[in-house]
């Protein structure tokens, strides 16, 4: 029996819907991150007491910070996921780039832009 070198097409258009799937969450979500950091609410401290205004501006730019890293995050996550639809378009979809065998469906489904099998990731971190 031979062993497989690659998903069929079938398997990648299933992988394609799971991936699109993610990046349109990971969009609103990135979305939600920036319009944090932007205010966009119009929630900000101009509509509060002199006294409160500074403890409160102290607060909002730590929450912006942390929105902001949030965000870099995401967008480095939606990055990888379109990294692994250009690699569904080139049929290398789940090929590891260490060993060069395929990752299992498991670990793409619940990591759809992994692009090392569990054995390999493992033999990197030690």
């Amino acid at each position: 029996m031979s062993t497989k070198t690659r998903y069929s097409d079938a398997e990648l258009e299933e992988f394609r819907a799971i991936i699109k799937e993610k990046l349109e969450k990971a969009y609103r979500d990135y979305d939600l991150l920036k319009s944090a950091i932007m205010n966009t609410d119009g929630n900000d401290t101009s509509d509060t007491s002199p006294t409160f205004k500074v403890l409160e501006e102290g607060a909002s730019t730590l929450s912006k910070e942390e929105a902001g890293q949030l965000a870099q995050r995401q967008m480095k996550f939606i990055q990888h996921l379109q990294a692994a639809m250009v690699r569904i378009e080139n049929k290398t979809y789940g090929i590891c780039r260490e060993t060069g065998e395929l990752i299992p469906k498991e670990r793409l489904r619940a990591v759809p832009h992994a692009t090392l099998s569990i054995n390999a990731k493992e033999k990197g971190q030690k």
